[in-house]
């Protein structure tokens, strides 16, 4: 179904439109609110290949090669073994498919497995039922509430924080 590799410089014309449409970035990195023109978006895109700390991994169709999203951990901590899971799944043709729980099962097996990790956590906007689910899926649980921390949709909206730990993890035989 899906296929995890290396972004390219190339990859970043669906960008142009998945940033630019109000219903894909709702939930997503406060910084996509701001991207408006392709220069703004090249600039990011390209600060993405220079990012300290982060594993960046594009998400593509299997069949197709079609780019339809990017996921990764930012943040990482090599002195807490830690790090900040995040998904961005730009094609709204593939939501609702289960891309995304299948997504954050195999960046959380890298985290742990080859990055070393101890805790992957991240945030998560408390209308965004979907990720919710897909997060629960693969194994996070919630740790707390931050309230009132994101601003959508003229509201203001409580993030939950999830988590997943090494010691919650079992190495699965592919």
């Amino acid at each position: 179904m899906i296929e995890l590799k290396p972004l390219s410089k190339e990859d970043v014309i669906p960008f142009y439109t998945w940033i630019n449409d109000e219903e894909v970035i709702k939930f997503s990195l406060s910084l996509f609110q701001r991207l408006t023109s392709k220069e703004q978006i090249d600039a990011w895109y390209e600060g993405l290949f220079d990012e300290q700390n982060t594993y960046n991994i594009g998400v593509f169709l299997r069949e197709s090669g079609e780019l339809i999203g990017y996921a990764g951990i930012s943040g990482i901590s090599t002195l807490n073994h830690s790090g900040e899971y995040f998904i961005f799944l730009g094609d709204k043709s593939q939501w609702g498919k289960g891309i995304g729980t299948k997504v954050t099962q195999e960046v959380v097996t890298y985290g742990f497995e080859v990055l070393q990790l101890n805790r992957i956590m991240l945030t998560v906007s408390e209308l965004n039922y979907g990720g919710i689910k897909a997060y629960e899926k693969a194994g996070f649980t919630v740790e707390g509430v931050l309230k009132e921390a994101c601003y959508r949709q003229g509201a203001y909206h409580d993030k939950i924080v999830m988590a997943r730990l090494r010691s919650g993890y079992s190495l699965k035989k592919k």
